[in-house]
């Protein structure tokens, strides 16, 4: 469903509970959803209730949140793959523009698939390696 992009972001990466802001990340790529799911952790939240933000979610992004259990999510941007994603698996969601594609190898390598389970996995191991080479 298209938005008129409700509030406006002051962040790449926010979250939601009851409206209220109880986290937010301005890191790239998918480390917010990391930093995210850390936070998750520490403070268990009942996730029906809560909204993400995100200002750009392609496939990757999409299977980590549908892992994550989110309630729902608000894209400023969002890939035809991502979008495939959240209607599969029901999660609702708004975005305000619909790009075909995002230019991330991550999205290319996850194009065909669905489990989040194993987009967690790849994604992790492409974290590692990236971390070995610096």
């Amino acid at each position: 469903m298209v938005s008129t992009f409700l509030k406006s972001m002051n962040h790449s990466f926010e979250a939601y509970l009851n409206e209220n802001l109880i986290f937010f990340s301005d890191r790239h790529w998918l480390h917010p959803i990391f930093e995210f799911e850390e936070f998750l952790n520490k403070n268990p939240l009942k996730m029906d209730d809560l909204l993400v933000k995100d200002k750009i979610i392609g496939r990757a992004a999409a299977l980590l949140l549908v892992r994550l259990n989110v309630g729902r999510i608000e894209a400023q941007t969002i890939s035809r793959l991502g979008l495939d994603v959240l209607e599969y698996y029901s999660l609702p969601y708004t975005y305000q523009q619909l790009v075909e594609r995002i230019g991330c190898q991550t999205e290319y390598l996850l194009q065909s698939d669905l489990d989040p389970q194993k987009a967690y996995q790849l994604i992790k191991e492409r974290i590692k390696i990236s971390q070995k080479k610096k």
